[in-house]
């Protein structure tokens, strides 16, 4: 699981380290409380189907959704991106209840595409520790930011999720937002110019369908993948860690400053220009939908099942 199989018939480095390895392996090949492994439910599912259906579109990945098709046996078919609607301002006005009504007042005054936006979601859980060091980068990185902060179960209130002073410090700056976030509206306004995250898909394809740099910090299942293949591609920059998986302030600070303003990220900046036109083209995914409902209607029809009403 560290190092690319060999069943691979391209160049790639899409593998994990070996501290995720170690995780990966026991979320999936161990037993849990249903008795069936995760590897045995996707195996059974594999054999049973016939025809696996992807969200991703050849134009990213073709070469590995080829290759997959090859090892199954049975059609690999990209449904494209499934893009999520554009933000609509009016309905988040209707839903808001006056604090991210300031937020995006502040988003307003800032310059176009200078905001950091860092989110890790709520499905997997940062250690104080962890929380702290992304807190140190973000200070250091001299960088405006928009953090939306999911509340630590080991923080006894909202100020103790955060080093003590965090936000004096960083007062006017950055905004530290504890609780949900509208992060498809925060992701759309015209100030936000990068994305520090976990490297999730759906937050992938948001992201760089409004063409913004990204800073991956993966922590589990397809994150770590997902987060190589990025940077495979040079589309993001991945924090380093140590062998236990372990992060550092000043290396968020610099990967936030090359993807951002650095000399060094214009390559990644302009890659990631590219790929905006990819992932934005609505068109061009609402053509992969209508193939993939094309394929059903003739699987169907091939198979003579009767629709039901």
């Amino acid at each position: 699981m560290t190092l690319p199989p060999c069943w691979v018939s391209f160049r790639s480095s899409v593998a994990y380290r070996h501290y995720e390895a170690i995780g990966t392996f026991a979320g999936v090949y161990e037993g849990n409380a249903s008795g069936v492994t995760d590897a045995e439910r996707l195996a059974k599912s594999l054999r049973g189907c016939r025809a696996v259906a992807i969200r991703s579109c050849r134009e990213f990945e073709g070469e590995f959704i080829d290759l997959y098709g090859k090892i199954i046996g049975k059609p690999a078919i990209p449904t494209g991106l499934l893009l999520p609607e554009k933000p609509n301002k009016t309905r988040m006005a209707a839903a808001d209840d006056g604090v991210w009504s300031k937020i995006f007042e502040w988003l307003d005054e800032q310059e176009p595409k200078s905001v950091v936006f860092v989110g890790f979601g709520s499905e997997c859980k940062l250690t104080r520790d962890q929380t702290y060091e992304i807190a140190s980068g973000l200070e250091s990185s001299e960088l405006p930011f928009l953090w939306a902060l999911r509340k630590p179960s080991w923080a006894s209130d909202d100020l103790d999720a955060l080093p003590q002073e965090f936000n004096r410090r960083i007062s006017g700056r950055g905004k530290v937002c504890i609780g949900w976030s509208p992060q498809i509206e925060i992701l759309g306004h015209p100030s936000i110019g990068g994305s520090l995250f976990h490297a999730g898909w759906g937050s992938v394809i948001e992201t760089l369908q409004f063409g913004h740099c990204m800073i991956v910090l993966p922590l589990i299942i397809d994150q770590p993948l997902n987060a190589r293949l990025l940077v495979e591609k040079d589309l993001a920059i991945e924090v380093e860690r140590g062998d236990d998986g372990s992060f550092n302030g000043n290396d968020i600070a610099r990967c936030l400053r090359k993807a951002m303003i650095s000399e060094e990220g214009d390559e990644m900046r302009a890659q990631v220009k590219k790929a905006a036109e990819i992932f934005g083209d609505r068109k061009l995914h609402d053509e992969y939908v209508a193939g993939f409902v094309e394929y059903l209607k003739t699987e169907k029809s091939g198979l003579g099942v009767k629709c039901k009403k």
